[in-house]
């Protein structure tokens, strides 16, 4: 057993870019780069066409279209992305997972993460540490009193309870919780009631033998709305700063 720290800012203004510049990582800071699904459809068939074999299987298998879109969309610019911030092209990329499946560079590139929802898509990019981003549609259809109940702190779900805006609210602490469990290269814990996210500094003893092994000491987290739709968060193991490109230009 050991102490984890966890270090949550919010509300801060996220400096807001709009297309993909030359993408150029600079020592201690993020990008997040935002998509909606509407403003990719127009390349779909090039990022078809980027993907590996299993890739384009992965999408194959996919029962619903929506969810296959989505799938080549995302992964199509990620590709397109890396290719960007490693000046390669997108086909080249080769990616290593981690024992849990967390993605990374097999030429030891820059860190990076993703995440997806219903209609967008975020991909977090660091030079020089681990990170973890997560995103969420607040048009998500979720019964947030029941997977609190599961998922979250005694703390966290009466502050939930108690919020006018449960949802968002639920969606903030949710998104937290996933960014550091991908930060971290587990990707999931059973038990996230151990988890807290809800304070300027948590504090807490983590028990999962996963965790325990791969997690940093200390987490540090901030939680952004991208327009009136979508919150993201982002997981370091320092404090960095961090800027948004929004690809094309889809702010609402």
């Amino acid at each position: 057993m050991r102490t984890l720290q966890i270090h949550v800012r919010s509300g801060t203004e996220l400096p807001v870019a709009a297309g993909l510049p030359a993408l150029t990582l600079i020592s201690g800071t993020c990008t997040l780069v935002f998509a909606r699904l509407e403003h990719l459809r127009a390349e779909e068939d090039r990022y078809q066409g980027v993907l590996d074999d299993a890739e384009r299987a992965r999408a194959g298998r996919f029962r619903f279209d929506q969810d296959r879109e989505r799938f080549v969309l995302g992964h199509g610019l990620l590709r397109d992305v890396l290719g960007r911030v490693t000046d390669t092209e997108a086909t080249a990329i080769r990616y290593e997972r981690g024992p849990f499946g967390k993605p990374s560079l097999a030429d030891r590139g820059p860190h990076f993460n993703f995440s997806d929802t219903k209609d967008a898509v975020l991909i977090g990019l660091c030079a020089d540490e681990p990170i973890g981003v997560d995103l969420e549609t607040m048009g998500r259809a979720v019964d947030h009193a029941a997977v609190s109940n599961h998922y979250f702190t005694p703390e966290e779900i009466a502050e939930i309870g108690q919020s006018p805006d449960a949802k968002r609210l639920f969606l903030e602490y949710w998104t937290r919780k996933e960014a550091i469990l991908k930060a971290s290269g587990v990707g999931i814990m059973e038990d996230l009631r151990s988890l807290g996210v809800n304070r300027a500094r948590n504090e807490m003893t983590i028990t999962h033998d996963d965790f325990e092994r791969l997690a940093a000491q200390c987490y540090h987290v901030r939680t952004w709305p991208i327009g009136q739709s979508h919150i993201i968060s982002l997981a370091t193991e320092n404090e960095v700063e961090a800027g948004l490109v929004v690809q094309p230009f889809a702010m609402d």
